[in-house]
């Protein structure tokens, strides 16, 4: 079992990037994490559906045959202990996981009806510079969970 983030494009902040990159170091230690990167489209002079469309594309082909669990704020919301309740579900039962995370205009409608679970990170609509971090934090924050150790309060 391996957990997947696929996610459109690198982080263009460096903060940000520097945070995710350490958040992905800790999730690494508990879940095998691998991180699959997508050219974002050029956005210029195309239409937003288009956009979404050609990075859904990338997307799913990056996670093929992997349970794919869309980020989306229509999504179900889950607590850091259910969320790492279903990520070590899937650890038990084999199966690899694939959370994918849209670009700047979101995630194509194919992409978010052939997931198998929608994941709302947050209510609100999130950069996916910050989704990406939200996701990989709450990764780490699972299993500490797991592993009932301390940094889960």
């Amino acid at each position: 079992m391996k957990v997947i983030v696929a996610a459109v494009g690198k982080p263009r902040n460096a903060s940000l990037a520097a945070a995710i990159e350490e958040y992905e170091s800790r999730a690494a230690k508990y879940w095998p994490l691998e991180v699959r990167e997508v050219k974002e489209e050029n956005a210029r002079g195309v239409a937003e559906r288009v956009v979404r469309d050609r990075e859904a594309e990338r997307l799913a082909a990056r996670v093929d045959g992997a349970t794919v669990v869309a980020c989306d704020e229509r999504g179900r919301t889950m607590g850091s202990a259910a969320f790492a309740a279903f990520i070590q579900d899937a650890r038990e039962r084999a199966r690899d996981i694939a959370f994918v995370i849209g670009g700047a205009y979101g995630l194509a409608d194919s992409l978010t009806e052939r997931a198998q679970v929608r994941l709302a990170l947050a209510p609100w609509t999130l950069p996916h510079e910050l989704a990406r971090l939200v996701l990989t934090e709450q990764l780490y924050r699972a299993g500490t969970i797991v592993k009932r150790e301390p940094y889960h309060k």
